[in-house]
């Protein structure tokens, strides 16, 4: 099993900053993409950004530019910098990992971080 803990949510106002990060816990395991998705009220979870073991990385349109996503492998922890946030960014965050333990790959999720962008 993959343990994954998310921080650095909160509340800001438009125009600011926030950095959010996920470290993955667990024996045994290899890992080769994190990302992050979203989840705002009424709506379906949706990709944020994702980056693989290479660092190849993929954004949604609407955060490009605005959004950096890294990585540090020797601590399995990803990391979102969201600039110049906007209220429709407001969302419960979640990060994930592909991750592979014992050989059987599996999807594993954070608990989520809110992230409330408002004046």
């Amino acid at each position: 099993q993959v343990q994954l803990v998310e921080s650095g949510g909160g509340l800001v106002q438009p125009g600011g900053s926030l950095r959010l990060s996920c470290a993955a816990s667990g024996s045994r395991f290899s890992i080769e993409t994190m990302g992050w998705y979203r989840q705002a009220p009424g709506k379906q979870r949706e990709l944020v950004a994702t980056s693989t073991s290479g660092r190849s990385t993929k954004y949604a349109d609407d955060v490009k530019g605005r959004f950096t996503i890294s990585r540090e492998n020797a601590k399995n922890t990803v990391y979102l910098q969201m600039n110049s946030l906007k209220p429709e960014d407001t969302a419960v965050y979640y990060c994930s990992a592909l991750a592979g333990v014992g050989g059987i790959w599996e999807m594993y999720w954070g608990q989520g971080t809110q992230v409330t962008v408002s004046s």
